[in-house]
């Protein structure tokens, strides 16, 4: 299945039904008075946080959406029925904006979570709404609102604790394999990665967090070249990044550290908080190096990158080194969760008072 990850929609919500002008028609019964009844609603459009789905492909081939309208009222005090609902299954991650202006409107970050993205409109009145004592025979009567309508961008962004940046080929796929259970494409060329790829690391009990790796970067990436900066976005709710460096390139003319100068430089040009988060260096293909000149290859990369954060030397291959980083990571990103939770803002309207479930 191709991977989607922005597409563009037109939701329409239904209108209400109009209101109805009738009389009560009896035998023996000369002064019946109205009764007409009142349109129904018309249907909503609701969107809902699916965890089964991981694309928007879906709605690159079924742009337009539009709920039902509600019925008019009619004789006998009967209301119209009320327009039937739709609900648009989307991924979880999936940011909902005004197409026109690029406002964001909704978010979908929890699993179930339901959302109202147009209502619809009310109905009209029937004339039984306006008999009164001076007026016992009205033929007044009001047409139903119209539904909301709108042109909606949606943009998907996964959501994982950590993200792999690299150039192509710097083993970025064979990592994820390694710690995970995400089979993603492995080749000996670069480019094999076409579309992210989550994977989730166990470890041990109800100890977890997610992965995720997307194509490769290259030099000009801001610019438009490669594919890497179509999925950068995917990188923006991420804890931590992991910058993948392949030491060993298989041509000699290539610079490990002017290839990881690159990628910093194109991630500051993409987005600055970006920039900002917190990046842990992976030496990787460290296996491939002879053990005499294994530890003067990492100390004058370190040396030239100048790079003060984490540095980890790693053979996603052989696996060796990625046990010590698993574990790392998942205390990095548990230590982010709880600081999380301690910085929640409480709303006051639903803040527990203390004297007042004393008082209960």
């Amino acid at each position: 299945m191709k991977f989607v990850d922005e597409a563009y929609i037109d939701i329409s919500a239904g209108d209400g039904g109009a209101g109805c002008v009738s009389f009560r028609h009896e035998k023996y019964k000369e002064f019946g008075g109205p009764n007409g009844g009142d349109g129904g609603r018309g249907g909503h459009v609701f969107a809902v946080a699916d965890i089964n789905l991981n694309t928007l492909v879906d709605f690159r081939f079924s742009r337009r959406h539009d709920a039902k309208r509600g019925e008019h009222g009619m004789g006998s005090d009967m209301f119209g029925a009320a327009g039937a609902d739709i609900t648009l299954k989307m991924p979880v991650g999936t940011i909902i904006s005004d197409a026109e202006t690029g406002e964001v409107l909704f978010e979908l970050l929890v699993p179930g979570e339901l959302i109202t993205i147009a209502k619809g409109g009310d109905g009209g009145f029937g004339n039984m709404r306006f008999k009164s004592a001076v007026n016992r025979a009205p033929r007044q009567k009001t047409p139903g609102w119209p539904g909301e309508k709108r042109e909606l961008k949606l943009e998907l962004r996964v959501l994982a604790d950590v993200g792999l940046l690299g150039m192509p080929n710097a083993g970025k796929s064979t990592f994820i394999t390694a710690i995970s259970n995400a089979r993603p494409r492995i080749a000996d060329y670069p480019f094999t990665t076409l579309h992210p790829n989550l994977g989730v690391v166990r470890v041990g009990p109800e100890q977890s967090f997610v992965v995720a790796d997307l194509p490769g970067l290259i030099e000009g990436a801001s610019d438009g070249a490669g594919l890497g900066h179509l999925f950068l976005r995917h990188l923006q709710r991420t804890r931590l990044l992991l910058h993948v460096v392949d030491m060993v390139p298989f041509d000699d003319s290539i610079d490990p550290v002017a290839q990881a100068k690159a990628i910093v430089n194109e991630l500051k040009k993409y987005d600055d908080g970006l920039f900002k988060k917190p990046r842990w260096l992976v030496l990787n293909k460290l296996d491939m190096a002879d053990s005499d000149t294994r530890a003067a290859l990492v100390k004058d990369f370190v040396k030239r990158f100048k790079f003060k954060g984490p540095v980890f030397e790693i053979s996603a291959l052989t696996r060796e080194g990625c046990e010590p980083l698993v574990k790392a990571i998942y205390q990095h990103v548990k230590a982010e969760q709880l600081a999380e939770q301690v910085h929640v803002e409480v709303d006051p309207r639903f803040a527990v008072n203390p004297t007042d479930s004393a008082a209960e």
